[in-house]
């Protein structure tokens, strides 16, 4: 240590720790439609792998037939997946703008303008949006195709965009 004594100044941090993206423009990230495809499977997979895992877990305790979709471990199963779905579909991103597929694409829901998504956002999005979208036949995935942003009927909806951007906390 030398003979001048060092002095630590206290750093005041600021609550809003928000991220501001200066010069926003969803054209340039937006996620291709591909992508948001093999998300969405990804999901999906996901969810379907448990209760076919259990009906091949009860088969081969013996059970077959009616007994089979009757079973404690088919029904448990079951009840993992609708879990599983609530948390992968609507939890999950409300909490971190990404479902377990849109981790493994590399893709994030955020607003329009580039920041953080609020969680009511994300909950229009997944539940009336989907529902829209889902009611639409699928038209509503269509237009993210059509549209310069990359919007879906969902994301119209409740003002968000999926951009392909693997952003990492500091």
């Amino acid at each position: 240590m030398s003979a001048i004594g060092e002095r630590t100044i206290p750093v005041r941090s600021s609550r809003n720790t928000e991220e501001v993206i200066v010069n926003f423009s969803p054209e340039k990230v937006k996620a291709p439609f591909l992508l948001r495809c093999g998300a969405l499977l990804a999901d999906y997979i996901v969810c379907i792998s448990v209760p076919v895992i259990s009906l091949l877990l009860s088969r081969s305790m013996g059970d077959d037939g009616a007994k089979l979709l009757s079973s404690s471990i088919n029904n448990a199963g079951w009840l993992i997946t609708m879990l599983l779905g609530l948390t992968n579909f609507i939890v999950l991103p409300m909490f971190s703008g990404r479902s377990i597929g849109k981790m493994l694409a590399g893709l994030r829901i955020v607003r329009t303008d580039g920041r953080q998504a609020p969680a009511r956002s994300i909950l229009l999005r997944q539940t009336v949006g989907y529902a829209v979208t889902v009611a639409s036949l699928g038209i509503g995935f269509l237009i993210s195709v059509l549209s310069s942003k990359g919007l879906a009927l969902h994301d119209y909806i409740a003002g968000t965009v999926v951009i392909y951007a693997e952003r990492r906390g500091h």
